[in-house]
């Protein structure tokens, strides 16, 4: 199989800049809801398109939301995330779009415990999406176009559902 990127790497990109500094204004809370909404309806599918009877990523996402809603422990998430998602990311290792699905629901689930996660919405989704799109055999800046794209759909989500001045924003050091 030909060498490709398994995310997106330029966090100075200004879609990515945009993002970053939007997620800094919002609670963990907010971070970690949109997270999960976005993965669940617009990266999920991507995933299922390829591995349509196997339900691991979306139970990292379920889990989530139950951890939100207060039903179960955060190492009963972190379990799932751990060792069915991302294991199921490992697995998908021969279709590039499917694996950074599966990626990005794990990173998007793991924004219950860090909301520095919530980046890897854009890193690996927004790859997911433009390989489901083009292929992977597309050139790199159209690749970066479609990534581009998604991302300010990201965005878009985001503000959709932000608290404006949010009295508690996320203590977020990207440390990258």
């Amino acid at each position: 199989m030909p060498k490709y990127r398994k995310m997106l790497n330029d966090i100075e990109a200004p879609y990515m800049q945009s993002l970053m500094r939007l997620i800094e204004t919002q609670s963990k809370s907010t971070l970690a809801n949109w997270c999960i909404g976005y993965a669940d309806e617009r990266i999920l599918p991507i995933y299922e398109k390829t591995y349509p009877n196997d339900g691991r990523c979306k139970h990292a996402l379920d889990a989530a939301k139950e951890w939100l809603d207060g039903k179960v422990k955060l190492p009963y998430v972190k379990n799932i995330i751990l060792n069915e998602c991302h294991a199921a990311a490992r697995e998908a290792d021969s279709t590039p779009a499917a694996q950074a699905a599966a990626r990005t629901c794990g990173q998007a689930a793991a924004t219950i415990h860090a909301p520095t996660h919530s980046l890897g919405l854009a890193l690996y989704g927004a790859l997911a999406a433009a390989y489901d799109t083009l292929g992977t055999g597309a050139p790199w800046e159209s690749l970066l176009e479609v990534a581009a794209k998604e991302c300010k759909n990201m965005e878009d989500a985001l503000r959709a559902v932000s608290i404006d001045n949010e009295p508690n924003p996320a203590k977020i050091n990207w440390k990258c």
